[in-house]
């Protein structure tokens, strides 16, 4: 229980510090979190006898990262010529696997793209909130979208155990109950409203709003991440957080979460 406390919160420390370093700290930081959980989604596979292309999986997560963060700092004809630039790494995972003596060649391609769009490009989407408002750069949003992610982690788990009776989804997670989804999702709302206090960006609906997205969405990805660990039988993700797990492990809310609240956001900024 000690390691558990001091890893998380060192890990909060670190994550919230990011938010003031800077834009270019704030894009790197994630970013490497970003090719980090995709590193860790090829390790859990490659355990369990699958064979994604880790190589050129890792220099895609760069280049589509790295592309989409760019066209943040970049003029518009450089961004288009970035995010071209995007073709090349794709194809190879194709090309590559020509010369693998593999008796699945679709199913590597496969899961090379899978942990793609699973772990990167949900961190492109996060990142982007902090541009989401039309300014050069505005760390409020996502600073205050991973406060509501904690809220209702935190919220769900205590509520849950307090109150748990019905379960929302035993089949994926045993321990997951109705009480503890909704709990969360009220608490997320809450610290929503509180954070419209400080925070004007949005009126304080939209913040409970936000709050109520994180919630519900979160919740399913920490479900479809529970379904990808039981189907490879394996219970962390990872070991790189000691008491916590893996990276999937802590960001798996994140991950379906933040394209959800991106696009929300978009439609109300534009």
């Amino acid at each position: 229980m000690k390691t558990r406390a001091i890893t998380g919160i060192f890990f909060v420390a670190v994550m919230l510090g990011s938010f003031f370093a800077g834009s270019t700290t704030f894009s790197i930081f994630y970013g490497l979190l970003g090719l980090l959980c995709l590193q860790e989604f090829y390790g859990v596979l490659k355990k369990a006898g699958l064979q994604p292309n880790l190589p050129v999986g890792m220099l895609n997560g760069v280049v589509i990262y790295g592309a989409f963060a760019a066209s943040f700092y970049l003029d518009t004809l450089l961004m288009h010529k970035a995010i071209f630039l995007l073709t090349l790494p794709l194809l190879a995972v194709f090309v590559l696997e020509l010369y693998k003596t593999s008796a699945n060649p679709f199913a590597n391609i496969g899961y090379t793209f899978l942990g793609l769009i699973f772990t990167v490009v949900p961190f492109i989407f996060f990142h982007a909130l902090a541009f989401v408002t039309n300014e050069p750069f505005n760390f409020h949003i996502p600073m205050a979208f991973l406060l509501m992610l904690w809220a209702n982690d935190t919220g769900a788990y205590l509520v849950g155990r307090q109150f748990g009776r019905t379960k929302l989804f035993e089949r994926h997670s045993p321990k997951k109950t109705w009480e503890g989804f909704i709990g969360g999702i009220l608490i997320a709302a809450v610290v929503g409203y509180v954070i419209s206090i400080y925070f004007h960006e949005l009126p304080w609906r939209n913040w409970v709003s936000i709050g109520v997205i994180i919630g519900t969405v979160g919740t399913l990805g920490d479900l479809v991440e529970s379904m990808f660990k039981r189907s490879l039988n394996i219970k962390d993700s990872g070991g790189l957080l000691p008491g916590h797990g893996g990276l999937l492990d802590r960001f798996d809310g994140l991950l379906l979460a933040a394209p959800v609240v991106f696009v929300y956001l978009y439609l109300i900024f534009n």
